[in-house]
């Protein structure tokens, strides 16, 4: 019997069906890298399974310990509010640690470089372009904290500029911190979107890069994004008390 808790991924949900399908793809990716590990999908909202039918699922299987893991790049109400309230009413007999969210990691950044790679761009062409780290946008001020001291630590790599940007909720928005950029005279400016699946708000940030000259895509399926699920994950499960072996 796999004695090493269930790992439980939670996904925000959205109408649009790309979301699910690179949510899924992500979580294949996780399994193809951990086969020892049991991974599981919740939604919070518009898809399923739910998280609330995942977590009775497991306990009618006899599953007692599971690691939730946010499928969030920051702390913003999501981890803070929802996803707890969720997990406090799992059922009695399961032992649920919630673990951090995946922001901020060098790993992410290697993943945000590969995206940004593959749309073009090449190490050579560091130096002269400047990059609009545009996320969701958040309410909660640590959140967007977090973005802007990724940006600032983005940019010690060698772009010739790093600006944060946000969907929604918080200023400046894609379109304005390209045009930001190209005031600074950086000779070539991209978008990475700080966002793990396509959806409403990635859209809008792709119209936001309308005058940009690259386009990266989102994070999704990368496999640094993967290594930084099962990080979260190891951290997570390490106070659970030891399994006995069969």
């Amino acid at each position: 019997m796999n004695s090493k808790p269930v790992l439980l991924v939670i996904a925000h949900g959205s109408r649009d069906p790309r979301h699910a399908a690179t949510v899924h793809a992500l979580v294949r990716r996780v399994r193809s890298l951990r086969p020892d590990v049991r991974v599981e999908t919740g939604f919070l909202d518009f898809n399923v399974p739910s998280v609330q039918g995942v977590l009775e699922s497991l306990a009618v299987q006899g599953v007692r310990d599971v690691v939730a893991l946010p499928l969030l790049l920051t702390r913003a109400f999501h981890a803070k509010a929802d996803i707890p309230a969720v997990l406090a009413d799992a059922p009695p007999q399961l032992r649920v640690h919630q673990a951090d969210v995946l922001g901020p990691s060098p790993l992410l950044l290697a993943a945000l470089e590969r995206r940004l790679y593959e749309a073009g761009l090449t190490p050579a062409d560091k130096s002269a372009t400047g990059v609009v780290l545009a996320s969701a946008g958040s309410t909660d001020p640590e959140a967007i904290a977090v973005i802007a001291e990724i940006a600032r630590e983005w940019r010690h790599t060698g772009w010739c500029a790093v600006r944060p940007a946000f969907a929604s909720a918080s200023l400046p928005r894609t379109e304005d911190a390209v045009r930001e950029l190209r005031e600074l005279g950086c000779s070539r400016v991209a978008v990475a979107p700080y966002v793990l699946a396509p959806g409403f708000l990635p859209d809008r940030i792709a119209r936001g890069a309308a005058d940009a000259d690259v386009l990266a895509d989102v994070l999704g399926p990368a496999p640094e994004v993967a290594r930084v699920v099962l990080e979260r994950y190891e951290a997570a499960r390490m106070p659970l008390p030891a399994a006995v072996s069969a």
